[in-house]
């Protein structure tokens, strides 16, 4: 006779009928196990935020203790002011891919999570059996009920440790999820901001061409007549060449620019641009905020989500060790069923046929060649990991908030001086070719003051770009980005 057949042959001795009795042995098991729960202890070890190892204060923060708003506080349709640049952001949000995997992994790690969770309950299952033996061999024999097999009594938290680590993996990627979102809107208005830099390098480098083309004729005029020499000639023609040479070089770059455009918002550009968005403002027109406060790196703990999900990992990997130490203790197992069993499959719900099985299986390691201890020093292992990680994703804030003040302390003057040797070398210029054209000056003098005015001009959109982008940099690394019209606090 098989174990299960005498379990239930014993339920049914104890009882023909599912009496008073009967519903007090099945309240039993499940009363015990809510006393062993709700003594659990959890092995987890005291969680301690390791401290920031960053100075107290960042370096250029000419803000201090400004009483602006903080740039996480800001939402990006606040912060930015060309409506253009805000429809292409809301495209991107709707439809980059990046963003769509970031919430896709949301839901992956909440299933994630489910599972765990439901480790902490039984599993109840219904089912039926059948066996159908000689008769010299015990006969057949018919079950059918409720069943939970293998339910761990989570007495050192060994379980719940493993749910508090998959929690703590769901937080961690929601957090992930809000970085991909600050990451694109900042490449987005990035991206933006070059196509309008890009516009402005073509209408420098066409207004050059056109100059330098209209000097090209007059000095093959004055060549013909004999006024000038070939040296002269072949010089201009050089210059002009070089120029046709800055034009499809930026050409080019403002279609690789374009390209990256509409990887970032998941769809090409509208077919009719003019029509579908609407208009935008000039590169120097962008009206971004320059005063952002830094205020302290203590602070980047709660405005960045990068820091954040990284002490969600350390979370994780901390509840893991309470796992790891669990199991060097006994492990308590329930497996158990109700329902009927017969010997006759027409006799299977008939009256006497109700019998139960409790079945605890206690499981104490003795011997494991050494798995248990591998697993705790690998998980203490891994913490050490979670802890540096989330030590360099400050520390990584912080280069990037220094980074950011440093150039926004710099590039405005920067660019004021750019701006005024500009100004100086178009002076140079008008003199120059006036020299020459009255003949107090030789053409070789023309092309160079040409050709630093060119450059300088190249220089200055270039640095009106940076300023933008660099503020815009800041916004980002400050936690900014993440905020809109729509999003909860």
């Amino acid at each position: 006779m098989s174990m299960q057949s005498a379990h239930w042959r014993m339920g049914r001795a104890a009882g023909q009928t599912l009496s008073s009795r009967a519903r007090g042995l099945l309240r039993a098991p499940a009363a015990a196990a809510a006393l062993v729960l709700a003594g659990c202890t959890s092995m987890v070890p005291e969680y301690q935020r390791p401290a920031a190892p960053v100075a107290s204060s960042f370096p250029f923060d000419t803000a201090g203790a400004s009483s602006a708003t903080a740039a996480a506080d800001i939402g990006w349709q606040q912060f930015f002011q060309d409506d253009r640049l805000k429809r292409l952001i809301s495209l991107a949000l709707q439809n980059n891919r990046d963003l769509r995997v970031a919430v896709l992994n949301i839901e992956q790690a909440r299933a994630q999570l489910q599972i765990k969770s439901a480790d902490e309950l039984p599993t109840v299952n219904v089912g039926a059996t059948g066996s159908r033996l000689p008769a010299k061999a015990g006969g057949s024999t018919y079950t059918a009920g409720f069943s939970v097999t293998g339910y761990e009594l989570d007495f050192f938290g060994r379980v719940r440790s493993l749910s508090q680590a998959a929690q703590a993996q769901l937080l961690g990627t929601a957090e992930a999820r809000k970085t991909v979102h600050i990451s694109l809107v900042a490449s987005v208005a990035s991206t933006y901001l070059g196509l309008l830099a890009d516009d402005e390098l073509l209408r420098v480098a066409r207004d050059t061409l056109d100059s330098r083309a209209e000097s090209l004729k007059l000095t093959k005029l004055r060549f013909d007549q004999g006024v000038s020499s070939e040296l002269d000639y072949r010089q201009a023609e050089s210059l002009t060449q070089g120029a046709r040479v800055a034009l499809a070089q930026t050409t080019r770059q403002r279609a690789l620019d374009e390209n990256a455009l509409v990887l970032l918002l998941g769809q090409p550009l509208p077919a009719d641009a003019a029509a579908a968005l609407p208009a935008g403002l000039p590169l120097t027109a962008q009206g971004l905020l320059d005063n952002l406060p830094a205020g302290v790196p203590s602070e980047l703990l709660t405005r960045r989500p990068d820091v954040r999900q990284a002490e969600q990992q350390l979370l994780a990997t901390n509840a893991n060790i309470g796992a790891a130490r669990a199991a060097f203790f006994p492990r308590i197992s329930l497996t158990g069923s109700v329902g009927s069993a017969s010997n006759a499959l027409s006799g299977l719900f008939g009256s006497g046929s109700f019998g139960w099985t409790f079945a605890p299986q206690l499981i104490l390691p003795i011997f494991d060649a050494g798995r248990n201890q591998a697993n705790l020093d690998a998980t203490q292992v891994g913490r050490d990991i979670a802890t540096a990680q989330y030590e360099k994703a400050i520390q990584s804030a912080f280069r990037e908030v220094a980074d950011g003040l440093a150039s926004r302390a710099t590039l405005g003057e920067q660019l004021r001086a750019q701006t005024a040797q500009t100004n100086a070398y178009e002076t140079l210029l008008r003199l120059t070719d006036l020299r020459y054209r009255n003949g107090a000056a030789n053409y070789f003098e023309v092309l160079d003051a040409q050709r630093s005015v060119f450059a300088a001009r190249q220089a200055v959109v270039q640095l009106q770009l940076q300023q933008a982008q660099n503020l815009v940099s800041l916004y980002k690394v400050l936690g900014g980005g993440w905020k809109d019209a729509t999003t909860a606090p």
